[in-house]
């Protein structure tokens, strides 16, 4: 049994969670972070899409196997290896997706929308997107940009739209290393044949993921800047004293975000070092998780929003 419960860990994938912190986005630059009522809602909004992506990566994996046992890293997956039984992976996906879809229906009507859109658009993902070039990448960033509105309606906050573009970018910008990433790691293994493996793969020469890398690279910090540049807060009560309202209006708060674009700028300068270096933009919650510059990069960053926003 504690096995079986192991597998079932290890497919639903709870590195993957990290993804979905960016629920917590709105919540954070709007300024209401610590008004009462607000961060609950959005933690409980926050369990409810992790619950319900490793109920679909658990049917991805079930989806997979046939191919995953091909490849010469997926084959070593539960599902594909055998060593999780086939009917008690669909039982768990199947009821860990009823249940986040059921609880998301108690919070709000447009958040159960999100959850039920997001759900419907990476099962579609899985049996039929993925295989298509391009759109297999913008799809990805849909989900992205799924949660950051879940994450809004859930305590009917809005979203800049900067914000929302840098999700984008950033979302395909790790979408592409993801490819870029997998193509090197197949051809390093001596694998030519890389549409065996992945459909889209033989669409995407190397030159293209660097043009694509690139472009998306650039977007992300530049589009953050804009927002760093544009960002509104509402000032609120919080826990810690509000000093901005001494200083003059050269030096408000919105001012002061922009302090945080150099330091998304080295993270993605960071990150494409990884990626064409390393090769480990694979499995980006894996780098992020394990290089200690980016995760100091990270966790500098937040601290830095979070101090602008509520501590000044």
């Amino acid at each position: 049994m504690a096995q079986l419960l192991l597998e079932l860990v290890k497919t639903a994938r709870p590195r993957q969670w990290l993804k979905n912190t960016a629920i917590f986005a709105p919540l954070v630059f709007s300024g209401f972070l610590f008004e009462p009522g607000y961060l609950s809602r959005v933690i409980f909004a926050f369990i409810l899409f992790c619950l319900l992506s490793s109920g679909l990566y658990i049917f991805n994996d079930i989806v997979d196997a046939p191919s995953d046992r091909l490849h010469p890293f997926k084959k070593k997956r539960p599902i594909a290896s055998n060593r999780l039984p086939l009917p008690e992976a669909l039982f768990v996906g199947l009821t860990a997706i009823t249940l986040a879809l059921s609880l998301a229906w108690t919070t709000t009507f447009f958040f159960f929308l999100l959850a039920l859109l997001y759900t419907l658009i990476q099962i579609s993902y899985t049996l039929w997107i993925k295989h298509l070039s391009i759109l297999d990448v913008l799809t990805i960033a849909t989900g992205f940009v799924l949660r950051v509105y879940a994450g809004s309606v859930v305590v009917n906050l809005h979203m800049n739209v900067w914000f929302l573009l840098t999700v984008i970018s950033a979302a395909l910008f790790l979408a592409v290393g993801k490819r870029q990433s997998e193509r090197t790691l197949l051809n390093g293994i001596g694998e030519r044949n890389l549409s065996e493996h992945r459909a889209t793969l033989g669409h995407y020469s190397q030159r293209l993921l660097d043009i694509y890398t690139g472009m998306f690279a650039n977007t992300t910090w530049l589009t953050y800047a804009l927002f760093a540049f544009q960002q509104q807060f509402i000032k609120t009560e919080g826990p810690l004293p509000t000093l901005f309202a001494t200083l003059p209006l050269a030096f408000t708060a919105q001012k002061w975000l922009m302090a945080t674009v150099p330091v998304v700028i080295y993270g993605v300068m960071r990150y494409l070092q990884l990626v064409y270096e390393q090769n480990q933009g694979e499995s980006p919650e894996r780098v992020l998780l394990s290089d200690r510059p980016l995760l100091t990069a990270v966790i500098l960053w937040s601290l830095m929003v979070l101090a602008i926003i509520y501590a000044f």
